[in-house]
């Protein structure tokens, strides 16, 4: 079946998935930010909604439809708001309660997928018709898609790994070797499930496409955002000259604020996440975040 599709959002994610769309047949309309709130309305008419546009600027989008008749909506953005701690799920919720979600999530490099190089995704949502009819009208040959019942907890894993990627960038930067890194990312693993208990996620998520799989791909290579900036720390880069030369969104900042403050407030142990948020604040250097995490009290692991 052919399907109407508008992406909202035109950067490298959003224009990616547009064309995996448009090259299985689907009549594709991309809403870039410069467009503005006028040129929304040329996809109000669409049966399916795509949002891929950075996290900060969910909520300003959903506001503006929230007149909008109801229609599947995809959400494509990673990370946690700051301001509220909300996935991004959460805010279309906010002004679009009416509209089916589902949230798509995996280790999906927009360059690879550019390149015309296979993939494998999750939908998650709790509308199980809806999950079938989607994997069945958006799967191609180049990315296959998945499903789950656990859209919060896809989420979470999602947006979480961008922070241990940065992390596993520092590492990288400082030439900490294989080693290091591999004990980096295994207990990277054990902090996202902390989070994912406490925020009622499902622990059978960490271990699948949207967790462990968006995780290797993200926190090992080079074509990842969030870990050349991490790299760029531990060249010495502070915060702000590491994000202009990454020269795009590095949604792995803004989650990293917001999930080491939920982790205060609610007294979790989020050593990793806490020592990127102090680096990230000048209070550390990146060679004593990554000492401080490799000297932890010795205990049952």
């Amino acid at each position: 079946m052919v399907l109407t599709i508008g992406v909202l959002g035109g950067g490298a994610w959003g224009s990616t998935l547009a064309g995996l769309l448009a090259e299985a047949g689907h009549h594709v309309q991309i809403w870039r930010r410069c467009q503005g709130a006028e040129g929304l309305q040329a996809l109000e008419g669409v049966e399916l909604l795509v949002g891929a546009t950075a996290l900060v600027g969910v909520k300003g989008i959903a506001e503006e439809m929230r007149s909008w008749a109801s229609r599947p909506l995809l959400s494509c953005s990673k990370g946690l708001d700051p301001a509220s701690g909300k996935t991004a799920s959460a805010l279309w919720s906010v002004s679009c309660p009416q509209w089916p979600l589902v949230v798509l999530s995996g280790p999906n490099l927009a360059s690879e997928l550019q390149q015309g190089l296979p993939a494998a995704s999750v939908l998650a949502g709790h509308d199980d018709a809806l999950l079938t009819e989607l994997q069945k009208e958006l799967s191609t040959e180049q990315l296959r898609l998945y499903r789950n019942n656990d859209p919060l907890g896809t989420e979470l894993v999602g947006g979480l790994k961008n922070v241990m990627a940065i992390a596993a960038g520092i590492c990288d930067g400082l030439q900490l070797g294989a080693n290091a890194r591999a004990s980096l990312l295994t207990r990277a693993l054990a902090e996202m499930a902390t989070v994912l208990d406490a925020m009622g996620g499902c622990q059978e998520t960490l271990y699948g496409l949207a967790g462990i799989g968006d995780l290797l791909a993200t926190a090992t290579s080079p074509l990842s955002r969030n870990y050349r900036f991490g790299v760029y720390l531990a060249e010495g880069l502070n915060r702000d000259d590491a994000l202009k030369r990454v020269g795009a969104t590095v949604e792995g900042v803004p989650t990293c604020e917001a999930i080491a403050a939920l982790g205060q407030q609610q007294q979790w142990p989020l050593p990793i996440t806490e020592n990127v948020a102090s680096l990230l604040r000048s209070e550390l250097s990146p060679t004593d975040a990554l000492s401080q995490l490799m000297r932890r009290e010795l205990r049952c692991e």
